[in-house]
């Protein structure tokens, strides 16, 4: 058990205060026995050990409880059975502490009447016991009570607080794989492209993209940064975010159809980041693992939810179907496209430990929603969630949608 300094101050403070109640009244001969007779190198003997038991009080109450009684018994001084009772019920549970309460006001009862400092009347000396022995008693199992309440409350608090660092860590690690995942594999592939052209021509193109990634990805970071000093969300619009992406991914080389229907404004920030970034993972594992197959975005609002896919045909060169697992690494199909639809002779293949669906289901299943992954029935690979959005998609008035098709 750990003692803190300011408890251990307390306890001295105590003991001092027991040594101030009996060693002065025995040197001026105002101590009093229960037997009779006790020499005074004995009652101060009795009145330091009783002192020196304060400095236990916090392991074991009942070392201050027997000093005490002896105490009382031997000196006439029952301000140490005070404390004792006190201690015993505020720093341990005591499940006898009743009949222990009971049986020291019994004691206090006696030395009280019987000390012929006080006024020896009978009712006067219950009231004391009842009020100096008993009610610290009761008091003291109060103490004890709130004092465990409230470790239990801060343990809780700290357990919360370290919860939501390790989920604000978690989420700052998502948002950085998706940040700089979707922009590095753009820019790998590019350069790819460059060590083996099929035409010399496109390489400054080719060099231009892998710049526009790479200051994509620093606008984003910059952006991320922005988020956590300010503590909010971005604000994009669903249409116009995915719009970009599919720009991006048709500069990349891939065939991209989107067909998204998504009215303006009723989608909150949390959902709309949500599929932005389902998107964005699901043109990158198409990237990694299919670049050579069609693409198609679909999102449309149902109610109080929104539903958002990624689906690609199968790999025409025969490799994987587009899809990573959350579990390992997967290769990617050889063969791309460079500018202008244009077939590179060869595209390095892609690999990564697939966090990024994870991440994913993660953020999925934070705001209540499903995630499907896995492959289509007519082949290739679907990546689709079902977001919620509540009760301000179901207040919007609906406008006319905002279609974007391509």
């Amino acid at each position: 058990m750990r003692t803190s300094h300011g408890a251990v101050l307390v306890d001295l403070l105590l003991a001092a205060a027991v040594i101030a109640f009996t060693i002065p009244t025995t040197v001026i001969g105002h101590s009093f026995s229960l037997w009779g007779g006790t020499s005074r190198p004995v009652e101060l003997a009795v009145g330091s050990l009783t002192a020196a038991t304060m400095l236990l009080r916090r392991y074991t109450p009942w070392p201050a409880i027997v000093a005490s009684v002896v105490c009382a018994c031997l000196v006439g001084q029952t301000v140490p059975m005070v404390l004792a009772v006190f201690s015993m019920t505020a720093e341990h549970r005591t499940r006898s502490w009743t009949y222990v309460a009971l049986a020291l006001m019994a004691v206090y009862l006696v030395v009280d009447y019987e000390n012929p400092y006080t006024d020896r009347i009978f009712y006067l000396s219950v009231v004391r016991a009842l009020t100096l022995v008993y009610l610290p008693a009761l008091v003291g199992t109060w103490v004890y009570d709130h004092r465990r309440r409230f470790n239990e409350l801060r343990a809780g608090a700290r357990e919360r607080e370290e919860s939501a660092v390790l989920e604000e860590r978690r989420r700052i690690a998502r948002e950085l794989h998706d940040t700089v995942t979707h922009a590095v594999t753009g820019m790998v592939l590019n350069a790819g492209l460059i060590r083996d052209p099929v035409d010399p021509a496109d390489i400054p193109e080719l060099a231009e993209g892998i710049e526009d990634k790479g200051v994509e990805a620093l606008g984003e970071l910059r952006q991320l940064l922005t988020m956590l000093r300010r503590e909010d969300v971005p604000v994009v619009e669903a249409a116009e975010a995915v719009a970009r992406l599919a720009e991006e991914a048709r500069a990349a080389g891939l065939r991209v159809d989107v067909r998204l229907d998504v009215p303006p404004g009723v989608l909150p920030p949390e959902v709309t980041h949500v599929c932005y970034r389902l998107v964005q993972e699901g043109l990158n594992n198409v990237r990694r693992h299919a670049p050579d197959s069609d693409v198609r975005i679909t999102g449309a609002i149902e109610r109080d939810h929104v539903d958002i896919a990624v689906v690609n045909t199968p790999s025409r060169t025969g490799g994987s179907t587009g899809g990573s697992t959350e579990g390992g690494a997967e290769g990617g199909a050889a063969g791309g496209a460079g500018p202008g639809g244009q077939k590179a002779a060869r595209t390095p293949p892609l690999r990564g430990a697939g966090y990024g669906l994870a991440g994913i289901r993660e953020r999925v299943a934070l705001l209540g929603g499903s995630l499907t992954a896995g492959p289509a029935p007519g082949g290739g690979f679907v990546l689709a969630a079902r977001l919620p959005f509540g009760a301000c998609g179901k207040d919007a008035a609906l406008p006319a949608k905002r279609s974007v098709r391509g």
